[in-house]
């Protein structure tokens, strides 16, 4: 059974004795860098000069600095940007002030795994990996409840990395709820195939797949939409609340009869073929090699791709019947656009 590590496993004062610049604002470096601040640590963060974040953190009370002096000033780092940008901001800007006995951490273990980031034996290195988005981690955080993490201890050169490494997760709020003990090489490949065969790729593919099939057969798109995109939030929140047995009993016995008897015809074993492919291309590197020279190239492909999806027909219908209900999230429109302008602006977060 595994180990679960809460509050009592983990000391705070740990953390709050160090000073701790948190690189990046974006989703997760918001929350990290806000809930350390309410727990009472000396919390930085670091963003380049021109970063569109610097006025939100400036106005949230942060201090803010460059990436460089933010690493160089601190006893722990904590690499909130995404992957792509690790490996630059690492040898520019973080190296230079990793001086022996400090910590270097990541909320994600891919440029570790990858070898995109190779720290000196001389540091500690770790992981804590909330399992929630950051808007959703700081909401909890201020209800006075955590969202689970995982952990994991990728080089101890002080023989204290692990109980910094716990004190950070309860520094941050995940200890309320619960941290589990991972290994970099085990939350990447799990993180990468989840994202891939079942949460983005596999959920996307199906979803359009289902509205494409009764748009082809002559429905009309808006019901199409309905019933394949729209109400898989309403099955996801039952599964998310008392797992598939409560979705099943929540639902109509008509539906868990279509759920046995159809499920399995579409994921049978050419799919879960497929699916252990997937796995072993991230296990021995090469779909990280394929994303790394796609960022090295400019992301034409991956821009090319983005641009096709965005103009799917489900893409929309679902903009004109979202229009119809704006209690679902009255900024929604207003955050995709911004997150969409970010993104393929491809800046720090």
């Amino acid at each position: 059974m595994t180990t679960i590590y809460y509050d009592a496993d983990a000391n705070l004062e740990l953390m709050q004795q160090k000073r701790i610049a948190v690189i990046g604002y974006g989703s997760q470096g918001h929350a990290h860098a806000l809930n350390m601040r309410d727990n009472g640590c000396d919390v930085v963060v670091g963003l380049p000069a021109g970063s569109k974040s610097r006025e939100r953190a400036e106005a949230a009370g942060v201090p803010v600095m460059t990436p460089a002096k933010a690493a160089e000033q601190a006893d722990v780092i904590m690499m909130l940007i995404p992957d792509q940008h690790h490996r630059e901001v690492f040898e520019h800007d973080i190296k230079p002030g990793l001086a022996p006995g400090k910590m270097l951490m990541t909320a994600h273990g891919f440029s570790l795994h990858y070898a995109q980031i190779v720290p000196s034996a001389s540091i500690d290195v770790a992981m804590v990996a909330p399992k929630a988005p950051g808007h959703m981690m700081r909401r909890l955080f201020t209800d006075g409840v955590g969202v689970p993490a995982l952990f994991a201890i990728h080089q101890d050169a002080t023989g204290n990395a692990e109980a910094l490494t716990l004190a950070y997760a309860r520094a941050v709020g995940c200890t309320r709820a619960g941290v589990l003990r991972t290994t970099i090489a085990e939350e990447t490949e799990t993180d990468l195939f989840g994202e891939q065969s079942v949460l983005c790729g596999g959920l996307t593919s199906l979803i359009k797949a289902g509205f494409e099939t009764l748009v082809e057969a002559g429905y009309q798109p808006e019901l199409a939409y309905f019933e394949c995109m729209h109400e898989v939030k309403l099955i996801v929140d039952l599964m998310y609340q008392g797992g598939m047995s409560y979705m099943r009993y929540s639902v109509s016995d008509t539906a868990e009869f279509g759920d046995y008897v159809s499920g399995p015809r579409l994921i049978d074993e050419r799919v879960r073929a497929e699916m252990r492919k997937i796995l072993h291309e991230i296990q021995d590197g090469s779909f990280a090699s394929r994303w790394i020279l796609e960022n090295q190239a400019g992301r034409p492909s991956f821009y090319a791709m983005r641009r096709a999806n965005q103009q799917h027909q489900i893409e929309h219908v679902g903009r004109e019947l979202r229009s119809m209900m704006p209690w679902l999230n009255p900024d929604q429109k207003k955050t995709d656009q911004t997150e969409v302008a970010e993104k393929n602006a491809n800046t720090m977060k």
